[in-house]
């Protein structure tokens, strides 16, 4: 069973490969565009869902005033995310469709690369490997539910 932060780099990791989907079908059967932007909000309702309602709590309960201020900003990303998903979800024209899209592309890989690189290493060295893996096995279970 991974751990909290190997479970929630491999979220990032599925999100990335359909990204990366959505380039080249945005540069050749544009016709798998929307199917593909379906999984994509599937993955990232589930992923925000689970850091907001179990991760980020437990970052917070770390009581460390760098993480307090990784979270609110990672909370302030993921809103920005779930504007622009009403917003591309209600999108008829294509080009519009296409570029909003890359925009929440961006963003999200912004937000991904930022907790990977600054509060995934901090939280891995103020709590424990035991806390990890059980926080681990909560957003795992927390996500065969959704």
């Amino acid at each position: 069973m991974p751990d909290a932060i190997d479970l929630l780099i491999s979220d990032h990791d599925v999100v990335r490969e359909l990204f990366e989907e959505f380039r080249a079908a945005k540069e050749g059967d544009r016709v798998e565009l929307r199917p593909l932007q379906a999984r994509i909000f599937e993955e990232l309702e589930t992923h925000t869902r689970i850091e907001e309602e179990i991760f980020y709590p437990a970052v917070r309960d770390l009581d460390v005033d760098a993480l307090r201020e990784s979270v609110d900003e990672s909370l302030q990303e993921h809103h920005v995310v779930k504007v622009l998903m009403r917003e591309i979800a209600d999108i008829t024209g294509e080009d519009v469709f296409v570029a909003k899209m890359t925009v929440l592309i961006e963003n999200v890989e912004h937000h991904a690369d930022e907790e990977e690189s600054e509060m995934f290493p901090q939280v891995r060295s103020h709590m424990g490997d035991e806390a990890l893996e059980e926080l681990g096995r909560t957003l795992a279970d927390a996500k065969s539910h959704a």
